[in-house]
């Protein structure tokens, strides 16, 4: 099967270093591969998407040499195709409709969805709509943090497809997206691991295939924390800093051209491509005490 990639930010704010490492070790992954890099805009929450962030995303990509294959996907545009699948799923009995509210479950101190609303599988517009999940273990190897294993009943149970406000929820919209777009290897951040097991069961129960994953070690903060927008990373800088590039590949533990023979991102990025191995990508991305992202 012919390898397709992908890369998909929310426009919540532009790139940081961060996203930086996801977007470079799906792309060498893909391109060592032969394969294609697809980008998607996962703007699906339109009251958290940043006004010129979807704009600004496109220019930094661009600056650092991350040119992509065929048109932009944008899923504030998808809402036709994902109402399909839920349709899908109604019509297979494999939803339900819940008005339990975040405060009331928040309550329950677990985490889990008790599957209080099971029963109410007629529509109506003050609900959200959850996945009827079955039992049994859900299993996948990351190739990076390899078996992994999980009961998404017991330990995340029903989950929601479409919120009371009627958007779409995260899970479904890449599931769908994933499957139209024929992406066939899913790498992204580690903190995206524990979703994997509740899209493959949504997969399972669309009858899509799964894609094989390989989850990235995070960039932290000296302190431990994400880094993040919300603990105010900085901006990828435009134009760009090939030694940002290069500090990329070196957290995600691949073998760097000397620094005499990588003047520019395109040097930096093809050396990167040529030398891709994901067996050497280590669990731990750490920025050392004291270290700027600028570095």
């Amino acid at each position: 099967m012919h390898y397709t990639g992908r890369f998909a930010p929310s426009p919540t704010g532009p790139l940081h270093f961060g996203s930086l490492l996801a977007a470079v070790g799906s792309y060498c992954d893909a391109r060592a591969a032969g394969g294609r890099w697809l980008l998607r805009m996962e703007d699906i929450d339109a009251p958290r998407a940043m006004p010129g962030a979807s704009d600004q995303i496109l220019r930094q990509l661009e600056a650092y040499g991350l040119a992509w294959d065929g048109p932009v996907l944008y899923q504030s545009t998808r809402g036709d195709e994902y109402l399909a699948a839920l349709e899908q799923l109604q019509a297979q009995g494999d939803v339900f409709w819940c008005r339990c509210s975040r405060t009331e479950l928040a309550r329950l101190g677990t985490g889990v969805y008790p599957g209080t609303c099971r029963a109410f599988t007629t529509p109506r517009s003050d609900a959200a709509i959850r996945l009827r999940v079955p039992e049994g273990i859900t299993s996948f190897k990351d190739v990076v943090f390899g078996p992994q294993e999980e009961s998404v009943a017991r330990q995340t149970g029903d989950f929601v497809l479409r919120r009371r406000d009627g958007l779409f929820s995260y899970q479904l919209a890449v599931v769908v997206d994933d499957a139209a777009q024929g992406v066939t290897r899913v790498v992204r951040g580690a903190d995206l691991l524990d979703n994997t097991a509740r899209q493959i069961v949504l997969q399972q129960r669309l009858g899509l295939a799964s894609p094989t994953y390989l989850h990235l070690p995070l960039a932290v903060h000296a302190d431990g924390s994400k880094l993040s927008k919300q603990t105010h990373a900085a901006p990828l800088p435009v134009p760009a800093s090939p030694g940002l590039l290069r500090q990329a590949l070196q957290r995600l533990g691949q073998t760097l051209l000397p620094p005499e023979e990588a003047a520019s991102c395109a040097d930096i990025l093809s050396a990167g491509v040529a030398n891709w191995d994901p067996r050497r990508v280590r669990v731990e991305a750490r920025m050392a005490p004291g270290e700027t992202q600028s570095s």
